[in-house]
Order: structure tokens, then sequence, then C-alpha cells
């Protein structure tokens, strides 16, 4: 069900702590943590602690927590001392979204093309 824990999920088990991360903000319903695979020199993800699939999901189902995410996002650019940084949110496995836990990616530390990908 949207916004309950799933057990098989990887983010939810991270928010669980049952997962190690490395953290560097968390709040009452947010957790960012370091990317495992960063594809920047700054890369951290910003996700939500209750579950929903995707961004559209959570936006649609928890407005106020969306909201929240995207302000860490800005609160963990602060932190990096990021001046330019990209904030994504895959949405769909053609986008290149692998967990299905609503997430945004704070990319920054190095030049970012655009197109991406």
């Amino acid at each position: 069900m949207a916004g309950e824990p799933q057990d098989d999920c990887l983010f939810c088990n991270i928010v669980a702590g049952r997962i190690p991360a490395t953290v560097v903000r968390e709040t009452e319903t947010t957790v960012a943590f370091r990317d495992i695979n960063p594809q920047a020199p700054t890369h951290i993800l910003v996700i939500p602690k209750v579950h929903y699939r995707d961004a559209a999901a959570l936006a649609a189902g928890a407005p106020e927590v969306a909201a929240d995410v995207l302000r860490e996002t800005q609160a963990v650019a602060d932190e990096e001392k990021l001046d330019s940084y990209r904030v994504v949110f895959n949405t769909g496995t053609g986008a290149g979204q692998t967990v299905w836990h609503a997430h945004g990616h704070v990319l920054g530390g190095r030049g970012l093309e655009w197109p991406p990908g």
C-alpha cells in the first residue's frame, strides 16, 4: 500500500536502519545519503521516509512530503557547498529508475552536460 513501508524495498530498509547507508541529513520526513555508485563528485539521494513508487506517486499521495524532499535537496546542496547542481527524479525503467521508492538525486561537483544521459 502506498505510504506504508515495504519489507522488500531497499530504501525502506535504509529508513528502518536494517541496511547501512552514509547518511548526511535526516529530518522527520526524509533521509539523505551518499549514492553507492556516484555519477558525480557529489551524488546524494534524498528519499521520503514513506514509501511511494516514484516522484509522481509521491506528489499525488503526499504532496507535503514531496515538498520536504525537494526542500532537502537544497539543504544538501548548501551543506556540500554546491553553487551549481542538478536534481534528478527518474520515473520508470526507461528513465533509469532502478529502485521503486521515490528519490531525488543531488548531483554536483563537476560540469553537467545537457541533455543528460
